[in-house]
């Protein structure tokens, strides 16, 4: 084993000797010339190598294409972990030729491009640490563990803040020939200096990284910030401040670390999707309420909106009370009352009105007694969310609702300061 090893450094010795000596005496003699030669030839060597290991690897974990029989692979293969071990084991091989080419004929510039080599290398494993970490969370994916991957979307986060920090302070003593511990030193002796004068500035770059990636918010959404009682469009998000365009034409500036530390609300999705919330209630007088009699279902039947739901309720009573006792009074079994025929029609109002998005959640309901009386609640949708429509649209809701409750005999409670 010892004498193949041998053989294959004097191979590669005398290869090396044979390009430098062809170099030099049919290209150029100047050693700068030389060495750019020789780093180009490196660079080529090196990009085939890792083509040729890319075409044995990727279709080798192409070809296990289900995600639920062969989640593993699966994972490594879309994570680009593949890519990444083509690139390292390339380099590898390559540091090897790096070696011969530049270490014997080339002393003075060999520590420099060495260098230059190993920042190259640095990012190469940097990089497959990434899609390490992308590698497990597409596992969990391909498994459908989803509550594992909200904790590892957490975890991997916090990863990647200590990767890059080690990732800079061995890229600093590579490249500047400073052993690691001497940073580590010199960092630990200004870090409580550093965090006190930098404190918003931290926490701004830390809250950018944390808007950028989690894709929350962004210059143009509509959002409101109840702490401050603010509600507008963002202007803008720099390391420090935002800046908010409120709806009264004032501009407002929060810090933009209250962006990870307050409670925002984001209202563009109604915007993006043309849709905006109705959820207000009316009061009633619980002492308006009553059960209707014949003679007030026939009445209430010449509403067309809820005309069929009578006729429908009424067969059914009718049918129910036929054989009991004491029918005469309205109180034994099963009756209708204003308020609920009220709630009915209601319903069918907002189904039937052409400003209203009828794929949303859309519902009448009861809340509970107050002193004030009974709150009627009106939860829908707007399938319009520009600000002025919304407002005429829920205006011209209630205006009509409040005038209806008249046909019913309820009483819409009214409220005076004494």
């Amino acid at each position: 084993m010892k004498e193949e090893i041998q053989q294959t450094k004097t191979l590669l010795a005398d290869l090396v000797l044979t390009i430098h000596r062809f170099i030099a005496e049919n290209i150029s003699d100047h050693w700068e010339v030389q060495v750019l030669i020789k780093f180009l030839m490196l660079f080529g060597i090196v990009i085939a190598l890792d083509l040729l290991i890319k075409m044995i690897l990727l279709p080798i974990f192409s070809s296990y294409r289900d995600g639920e029989k062969y989640p593993f692979l699966k994972a490594v293969h879309t994570s680009g972990i593949t890519r990444s071990v083509a690139n390292i084991i390339a380099l590898l091989l390559g540091n090897i030729l790096f070696t011969a080419f530049f270490s014997i004929y080339h002393k003075e510039t060999f520590s420099v491009l060495h260098r230059v080599y190993n920042v190259v290398a640095i990012v190469a494993v940097a990089r497959m640490g990434l899609r390490a970490m992308k590698a497990v969370e597409n596992y969990f994916f391909y498994k459908k563990d989803y509550y594992k991957i909200v904790a590892l979307k957490a975890i991997s986060e916090t990863l990647k803040t200590i990767g890059i920090f080690i990732f800079i302070v061995v890229l600093i003593s590579v490249i500047f020939g400073i052993q690691g511990t001497t940073i580590l030193g010199s960092l630990g002796a200004i870090t409580a200096v550093l965090v006190l004068v930098f404190r918003d500035t931290i926490l701004g770059f830390m809250t950018s990284l944390h808007v950028a990636t989690s894709k929350n918010l962004k210059v143009g959404d509509w959002i409101g910030i109840p702490k401050y009682n603010l509600e507008g469009t963002i202007e803008e998000i720099n390391l420090l401040t935002t800046k908010i365009q409120n709806f009264d034409k004032t501009k407002s500036t929060i810090p933009t670390y209250d962006l990870l530390s307050t409670e925002i609300k984001n209202m563009q999705v109604m915007s993006e999707s043309n849709t905006r919330r109705i959820k207000r209630s009316i009061s009633f007088n619980i002492k308006s309420f009553r059960f209707l009699s014949p003679e007030d279902i026939e009445k209430l039947s010449k509403i067309n909106l809820v005309a069929d739901y009578l006729k429908i309720k009424k067969e059914e009573i009718a049918a129910e009370r036929a054989g009991l006792q004491n029918s005469d009074l309205l109180i034994n079994g099963r009756q209708l009352t204003n308020i609920g025929v009220f709630r009915e029609y209601t319903f069918n109002y907002l189904k039937n009105s052409a400003h209203i998005d009828q794929e949303g959640t859309l519902m009448v309901r009861q809340l509970e007694n107050t002193p004030q009386g009974m709150p009627l609640e009106i939860y829908c949708f707007t399938n319009d969310s520009v600000w002025v429509n919304y407002e005429e649209i829920q205006s011209d809701i209630f205006d009509h609702l409040l005038v209806a409750s008249r046909e019913f005999d309820l009483e819409v409670m009214q409220f005076t300061k004494i």
